[in-house]
């Protein structure tokens, strides 16, 4: 496990290289660029307060703004681990690396993506005037969403180069995985007996976290939280040792 990572400080170096193609890969021939990060959101903020406003359910706007921008860098990092290791047959049939740091370049990029939108985010919180929660977890609570991110992609760029059906089956899980996420809805609303249930779903601790840090309202349990922030990093040892288990695969399949 640790020589894994002793191989990516080796080629760090590449590691830039390929956040930084991939960025700029993302908003290449784009004339609005980096501002497509922001807008794809804002539209899903407004469908789902307009759809909500119309069944007459009342959330608090911030809380949903929170909840939507931290499940876009989830479900952008998923949809792009797909093409993490089909998207670079070239690379990987033809150079000597650790394939690994393709998945990392691009949770990574997306990751930059997410930190920049927060600068706005930070800006309507405080032109909503919320209550700030504890902002000194966030750099924890983003670790832990990066290394969910990073082992779910590992686990997916492998299904996608040996299963190809991999791409239509994460449509369908990840539409079913929003709904069972408290987004656009809070923690607070479900039914107490289902609550532990809930927590086992790593997305909902991170955005009840989220919203804890940035808006106080955070209605889960710290033994609720940590059981959802120790799956993700459980995630991530089995994303790395599954991937290790199956690389030199890779080229045979591509």
């Amino acid at each position: 496990m640790l020589s894994v990572f002793r191989d990516i400080y080796k080629h760090r170096e590449l590691l830039l290289i390929l956040v930084n193609r991939n960025i700029k890969i993302r908003y290449k021939n784009s004339a609005l660029g980096f501002f497509w990060t922001l807008l794809a959101p804002c539209i899903m903020i407004v469908i789902y307060a307009t759809f909500l406003g119309l069944m007459r359910i009342t959330l608090y706007l911030p809380s949903l703004v929170v909840g939507v921008l931290a499940w876009h860098f989830f479900i952008t990092c998923l949809n792009d681990s797909l093409q993490a290791i089909l998207g670079n047959a070239n690379l990987v049939t033809k150079t000597a690396f650790p394939r690994i740091i393709l998945v990392l370049s691009m949770v990574l990029a997306n990751l930059v993506n997410f930190l920049l939108s927060m600068i706005p985010l930070v800006g309507y919180l405080l032109i909503a005037q919320v209550d700030f929660g504890s902002l000194y977890w966030y750099p924890l609570i983003l670790l832990s969403q990066v290394a969910l991110c990073f082992g779910l992609s590992l686990i997916i760029s492998c299904l996608n180069v040996f299963f190809r059906d991999t791409e239509h089956l994460l449509g369908v899980i990840t539409l079913a995985w929003f709904f069972l996420t408290p987004i656009i809805y809070t923690f607070s609303v479900i039914p107490a007996h289902f609550q532990p249930l809930v927590c086992l779903n790593p997305m909902a601790g991170i955005i009840s976290a989220y919203r804890g840090a940035f808006i106080s309202r955070n209605p889960m349990s710290d033994m609720m939280l940590f059981r959802s922030f120790a799956l993700c990093w459980i995630v991530l040892v089995i994303g790395v040792l599954a991937f290790r288990k199956v690389q030199a695969r890779f080229a045979d399949e591509l």
